[in-house]
């Protein structure tokens, strides 16, 4: 039930924020104000070559990218309370397609509250304004879209208690700023939506450091403009969370999520579904982490809704106080949901970066990404290749 907007927003900074995975090694300084109250600042400045910016199997095109990306954090952490707010521009220049020029802006704010040893509350809201030149409209006009999220999280019951509950909220709104009427129609106004979210779930100490847990999960899916897509989520899940039993952190839940339309004319669907994340510290200094998924993200190239699976493995290490490392490997499988035309993507995806921290406030990385979409789709498959180089500054 991961919306498909957040692998969708991790792809349009392929190019810049995410040259090649490289470790984050700036420790930057603040300005305090008052009250408890500092201002961050800091500045990423980064140079690549994208080999196919646009992600196609054919005709492809390569170009320079230069990116400039501030970002401004206002923050106060009171020990029961912590308020963050931030900002971020990122100004991506494509040297040979001067057209594709485009500045994203990335707001957030998020609060956490720990109103006593049993009362947690965290709130957090983010608007991005984006624009992507890997989009399925690229011949008549890059996607352009905003999205604003909002989210609230309660848990009742203290950290070492034997039992908690958790219950959240979330709403998505999504709209798209392109102009081109494509026939007879704005292009990409039949994938603006509204979603709601609501989930709760109950969590048992089985062990110091160990919780079993049981979820639920609901989200409403509502179409502006094509209510043919109008449909309900449904999840259900049991697994653990842990933190630092041998070595390793982390969760793991599995289940089965639900889709039903709101339309009789649209076949509802069911899938296994599951959520793992674990990190594997053997060394203070190295860790290796698993992230893998299963579930239904939201239709998309005219399908009713996109079954996906993705694994990705990583491993970090420091190699000295100022040189570290990053290695990473993604697959994704996408089942595309239209029985007329079956569609099935394979996505394999391969990142190494490297960071050395020159001073406490400086960092420069270097890192290269190769990436190779295997579509049952005719013009669908592609490669892809980014290496880049990065600086980041802060004071």
């Amino acid at each position: 039930m991961t919306s498909n907007l957040a692998r969708r927003l991790i792809a349009t900074a392929f190019a810049t924020a995410s040259l090649g995975p490289t470790a984050w090694a700036l420790d930057p300084a603040n300005v305090p104000l008052s009250d408890g109250l500092a201002f961050t600042p800091t500045l990423k400045l980064g140079l690549s070559h994208d080999d196919n910016f646009r992600a196609v199997e054919t005709a492809e095109q390569s170009s320079m990218v230069s990116n400039v990306a501030p970002t401004f954090a206002l923050g106060t952490d009171t020990g029961k309370t912590r308020l963050d707010l931030r900002y971020t521009a990122n100004h991506e220049v494509y040297h040979s397609s001067r057209k594709d020029d485009n500045t994203d802006h990335l707001l957030g704010a998020n609060a956490d509250f720990r109103l006593d040893a049993r009362h947690r509350l965290r709130l957090d809201a983010n608007y991005r304004k984006m624009e992507e030149t890997a989009s399925a409209d690229q011949k008549i006009e890059n996607d352009k879209y905003n999205s604003a999220t909002f989210g609230a999280g309660y848990t009742y019951g203290a950290d070492s208690a034997t039992g908690q509950v958790r219950v959240g909220l979330t709403h998505d709104r999504l709209r798209y700023d392109n102009t081109t009427v494509s026939n007879g129609k704005r292009l990409n106004a039949d994938k603006e939506r509204d979603s709601s979210g609501l989930s709760g779930a109950f969590l048992y100490r089985v062990a110091p450091r160990t919780k079993a847990l049981v979820e639920a999960r609901v989200i409403q899916h509502d179409y502006v403009s094509n209510p043919r897509l109008d449909s309900d989520n449904a999840a259900l899940l049991v697994g653990a969370e842990w933190e630092a039993t041998a070595f390793t952190t982390g969760s793991a839940k599995v289940g089965r999520e639900r889709k039903d339309f709101d339309r009789a004319d649209r076949d509802d669907a069911s899938t296994g579904m599951w959520e793992v994340g674990i990190t594997w510290a053997p060394l203070t200094y190295s860790t290796f982490s698993l992230n893998t998924r299963r579930g239904f993200d939201e239709g998309s190239d005219d399908a009713d809704a996109i079954e996906t699976q993705s694994w990705t493995l990583s491993w970090d290490h420091g190699w000295s106080d100022r040189l570290s490392s990053r290695l990473s490997y993604t697959r994704s499988e996408q089942d595309y949901d239209r029985p007329a035309n079956p569609r099935d993507d394979t996505l394999d995806s391969i990142g190494f970066g490297v960071t050395y921290k020159m001073r406490r406030w400086l960092d420069v990385g270097i890192g290269y990404k190769h990436t190779d979409n295997d579509s049952t789709q005719a013009g669908k498959s592609y490669q892809r290749n980014v290496i880049g180089v990065t600086l980041n500054a802060s004071l």
